[in-house]
């Protein structure tokens, strides 16, 4: 999450560039990362079967192509600060529909935390302004961070946090590749500028492949409701990001919010190292 909230600024610098080619060289880099590392460390891949095929690609449709297209259209209607509040406010669906999804049933003092970490969160970003479409965009958002995580869980067992990761970005290329060929031209690669491809390199190591398997180990190793807290180090990681490129020290009123995110965050994790989950 930290890479994640880290990444605002470099996104910003592909706002010129030709969007669906770049996402298909992120993907597509990201995913000859993961291979060769899978690889060299011995980790299994293997192929999908069945309806495991429907998982993975639902995880690549919505969570990565709809995702991004949505963050990008969402932009042109809406504040930044929108966008954020409603990838913020995913933890409190997590907190119910994952347990759901994995067999067991949502318990209260998650969902609880989930809620103050999402009100954190929320301060942290402020509300912005957007128009109707404009919040239309912004539950997209929504939807498809949710289900990055929560279509993952049915495949997870068999292709682990690095199987689904691969899965996930070689069809996410192949769907960015296709839109950009039809959309921008087979001569859109030329337009990216150096500033573009380094941008690239680090969206596909840190954001994508690094994150991706963190982020599903961790959705194995403590279930999708306990991990679905950990977003709200994204906007915290955000604001000290832009500190730290020289932006205006945060407002009182950001201050808190990180303060609330942090409550929320020791509230969930500690009552579950509290009772052994």
């Amino acid at each position: 999450m930290v890479c994640v909230g880290g990444s605002v600024a470099v996104s910003s610098v592909l706002t010129r560039a030709p969007f669906f080619t770049a996402e298909a060289v992120r993907y597509a880099v990201a995913c000859v990362i993961l291979v060769l590392l899978a690889r060299v460390t011995g980790r299994r891949l293997s192929l999908p079967r069945g309806a495991e095929w429907l998982w993975l690609s639902g995880i690549a449709v919505t969570g990565l192509v709809v995702f991004n297209i949505a963050l990008v259209e969402g932009s042109t209607r809406a504040e930044p600060a929108v966008l954020g509040v409603a990838v913020a406010s995913v933890p409190s669906l997590l907190a119910v529909i994952g347990p759901l999804l994995e067999g067991s049933r949502p318990r209260p003092y998650l969902v609880a935390a989930a809620l103050v970490v999402t009100g954190g969160a929320a301060l942290v970003q402020g509300v912005g302004r957007t128009d109707a479409l404009g919040i239309v965009w912004a539950v997209v958002v929504f939807g498809c961070e949710a289900a990055f995580t929560l279509l993952a869980i049915p495949v997870l067992t068999r292709h682990g946090p690095w199987g689904v990761s691969v899965h996930a970005t070689w069809i996410a290329a192949l769907i960015f590749a296709v839109l950009g060929m039809t959309r921008e031209g087979p001569a859109a690669a030329a337009q990216l500028t150096q500033a573009d491809w380094l941008a690239i390199g680090y969206l596909s190591v840190a954001v994508t492949a690094a994150a991706f398997v963190m982020w599903y180990s961790s959705v194995r190793r403590l279930g999708a409701s306990k991990a679905g807290l950990l977003t709200g180090v994204a906007p915290v990681a955000a604001a000290v990001t832009g500190v730290l490129l020289g932006a205006p020290a945060p407002r009182p009123l950001v201050w808190a919010g990180i303060a609330v995110v942090a409550v929320g965050l020791a509230l969930g994790l500690r009552g579950a190292a509290a009772r052994g989950a």
